[in-house]
């Protein structure tokens, strides 16, 4: 498999899982649990702090990467097949 034949499978496989509505809800849900967990703590609660940043964090970076990976197969469909006009 090529290096393009494998960001063309990571960009479909990503575009399905974006396009899953339970996957959005999933995630959404648990963005808004450490949104709700970071709020709810004390400027003194450090830890439980940073364990909800980091937690927000990391789906964030998770949907971010979800979201390069279906640009690039954008990209590669794009330049396959270019926009007459």
């Amino acid at each position: 498999m090529s290096s393009e034949e494998a960001l063309v499978h990571k960009g479909e496989d990503a575009e399905l899982l974006l396009g899953l509505t339970a996957f959005t809800n999933l995630v959404n849900t648990q963005i808004e649990n450490a949104t709700q967990q970071f709020f709810a703590s004390t400027p003194e609660q450090h830890e439980q702090r940073e364990d909800a940043y980091v937690q927000y964090r990391a789906l964030a970076d998770l949907v971010n990467t979800l979201r390069q990976q279906v640009e690039v197969l954008d990209q590669i469909r794009n330049k396959e097949t270019p926009e007459e006009g």
